[in-house]
């Protein structure tokens, strides 16, 4: 998705502002933000818009419209989205819409069931706010994370696949002889058989001030929030490959990007960490953790940071923080339905079906997934496979309860 000229006037601190920038940020919409502590126009032209008011966020659109401090619902409503399925029962429900999700559910829709896929945020997952993916087979050119999502969207469309956005599911059950999936806006739907596709999401630090500075200089997508720091010098978090390609990317505005590792190596691939070692605008710290974030004016302005073998305290002072440190699994709102490792994942037999039959799960939520686009893909298909096998045992379980009806009369 795409549009343009849209304003969003808020300021740094402001959290609802927060909340819409991520919301257009991860339906891959593209904003201006313009600050109005800073932005005395800006300022000016909000207390005009709202008659000497200066409620924020104010969002701005091509047409002219306007809306104030919305609720993401009401941004979802005005962005177009589809916010409730057409039918209130399915062949199968697919909960998360991500590339497994996605991968999934195309394969379901060419074997003829009904789908409705259910995504708490945009559609297409992670990789869909991917600068660019270099690994994923067919693509010996590389391919945008968003190019990459809107491909797999339209194809999952072309099978009649159903896709709900800006939907986030708070539980998942079975009773009446059939599963059913409740969203947070109240909307129940009923199906035959529920994948849990919800991947995961980016871990926290958890020092002192982290959730203080959070959009306002601590960020978890570069994609979303490295342009904002143009010219300017910004850390990053983590040594895996998501820190040092993020890192790679942000020296497109950065001059400098400072890498902190808690380790004595990179554990990203060798081509990644020599690309990083070998750039003369990154500088790696190694033994590095991040004790405390400061900052003034609502704004984070100081890393405060720990040498692990010396003890020595330092500081960085940065305007922006980039954490890529791993992840945790979207598995809450399921550990009543499916039973869940020490970690949070939800556990599956070799068949990826959970400890409630019917109920499958597969991707980054799933306890031994290796957290990588090809096999999220990889396990969208196999998941599939063997959700059709449970369909098909469930017809043929239907058509039994049927005959022997029929011959009792």
């Amino acid at each position: 998705m795409s549009h343009t000229n849209i304003k969003l006037y808020g300021t740094n601190w402001c959290s609802d502002c927060k909340r819409s920038k991520k919301f257009l940020g991860e339906q891959r919409v593209h904003y201006d933000f313009i600050n109005i502590e800073e932005d005395m126009e800006g300022q000016a032209f909000v207390q005009e818009l709202q008659n000497g008011g200066l409620t924020i966020p104010t969002i701005v659109f091509e047409d002219g419209s306007t809306l104030i401090e919305p609720s993401n619902a009401e941004l979802a409503t005005k962005l177009g989205l589809e916010t409730k399925a057409k039918s209130e029962f399915y062949d199968l429900i697919i909960v998360g819409g991500g590339p497994t999700a996605l991968t999934s559910a195309i394969y379901g829709a060419r074997d003829g069931y009904d789908v409705l896929v259910i995504e708490r945020s945009g559609l297409g997952g992670q990789a869909a706010i991917t600068e660019r993916l270099d690994n994923y087979p067919g693509f010996p050119e590389g391919v945008t994370g968003a190019n990459f999502a809107e491909r797999v969207i339209e194809q999952s469309k072309r099978y009649g696949v159903e896709l709900l956005s800006a939907q986030n599911v708070v539980a998942v059950g079975n009773n009446e002889g059939a599963h059913f999936v409740e969203t947070e806006s109240g909307h129940i739907y009923r199906s035959n058989a529920v994948l849990i596709a919800t991947g995961s999401t980016y871990r926290r630090i958890g020092v002192p001030g982290e959730d203080s500075y959070i959009g306002a200089g601590v960020h978890f997508c570069a994609t979303c929030d490295g342009p904002f720091y143009k010219g300017r010098e910004v850390v990053v978090v983590g040594g895996g490959n998501s820190a040092v390609e993020e890192a790679s990317f942000l020296t497109r505005f950065c001059p400098k990007v400072t890498l902190l590792v808690r380790g004595s190596e990179l554990t990203a691939n060798k081509i990644a960490a020599d690309k990083a070692l070998n750039s003369p605008v990154m500088e790696v710290r190694f033994n590095t953790e991040v004790v405390e974030f400061k900052g003034k004016n609502n704004h984070l302005d100081t890393v405060v940071c720990k040498n692990r073998k010396t003890g020595e305290i330092s500081e960085l002072h940065v305007p922006g923080v980039f954490v890529f440190i791993g992840l945790n699994p979207n598995s809450a709102s399921f550990k009543n339905i499916a039973k869940l490792d020490a970690q949070g994942f939800i556990m599956t037999g070799i068949d990826f079906q959970t400890s409630t039959e019917g109920i499958f799960a597969a991707g980054d939520v799933r306890a031994g997934s290796t957290k990588q686009l090809v096999s999220a893909a990889g396990e969208g298909a196999a998941a599939a496979l063997s959700i059709r096998e449970h369909l098909r045992g469930h017809d043929a379980h239907s058509m039994e309860k049927m005959l022997v009806g029929t011959a009792s009369n």
